[in-house]
């Protein structure tokens, strides 16, 4: 009820300012390089990068700075990794789902999620963004035999610059909403783990728009991110043998 009064009484406002930021906010390339690649020695790791324009690295010239080529080098420290990104800018859950749907059928040891904020400012609720997400692991285990899923949170978005109040506060507030309803999904799966990051949006961290990660946070978050996988393969959670024969209804 709060959530609708609130709607109610702002929604002029924050429309009008969701239309201001659209217009004078520069909409960034996605990094350039190679999308795939097997790199390092040691035991094989199959890892999948998916999302949106967070994953696909939006906020950095090459892929190098952005999230995967700095994971996948910290981890070819210590693994011979097979790696891929599927990630494009301005994807949604189900926009996500669509582009796993259209993929071929492959294995995949790991796979690092990043999706969430275009349902934010879409309008989502938390609850059905939940569900999506459910169904999204769902397809994963189904379609690429992913034995270990590593959620990103919704980043901080009360902290981006680029966001006017209250438009930034709303949004915000929305975000954490959504990752109160991450970290319940992620306690009741044992296929997947919310990643425990705090990530630094301080000033001069962020890319140029206020709202893409700059190299040095793709760092922190691939540094924290690697610690987590290689804790899969250090120390290995069974998954039950959940075996999905199907995949899941849209």
């Amino acid at each position: 009820m709060r959530e609708v009064l609130i709607k109610i009484l702002l929604a002029p406002l924050l429309l009008l300012q969701g239309l201001y930021v659209r217009r004078i906010t520069p909409k960034l390339p996605e990094p350039s390089g190679e999308r795939s690649g097997v790199s390092g020695n040691g035991p094989h790791m199959r890892l999948l990068v998916l999302g949106d324009s967070a994953a696909a690295g939006v906020g950095v010239p090459e892929q190098a700075q952005a999230l995967t080529g700095q994971l996948v080098a910290n981890l070819a420290q210590d693994y011979r990794v097979s790696w891929k990104l599927l990630a494009q800018s301005g994807l949604d859950t189900a926009q996500v789902m669509a582009r796993v749907e259209s993929t071929a059928t492959e294995p995949f040891d790991a796979v690092l999620v990043s999706v969430g904020v275009n349902d934010v400012t879409g309008g989502l609720s938390a609850q059905d963004w939940a569900i999506a997400m459910h169904r999204l692991l769902d397809l994963l285990l189904w379609k690429y035999g992913a034995r270990h899923v590593l959620l990103a949170p919704v980043p901080p978005m009360h902290l981006f610059p680029a966001l006017p109040q209250p438009l930034r506060w709303y949004l915000g507030r929305r975000a954490k909403q959504f990752n109160l309803a991450l970290a319940q999904l992620a306690r009741s799966r044992m296929d997947c783990r919310l990643q425990q990051s705090n990530l630094s949006v301080r000033d001069g961290m962020l890319a140029a728009d206020g709202f893409h990660p700059g190299a040095s946070v793709y760092t922190q978050w691939a540094d924290d991110s690697a610690a987590t996988l290689r804790s899969f393969f250090t120390d290995p959670v069974s998954l039950g043998g959940r075996v999905v024969a199907a995949p899941p209804a849209a």
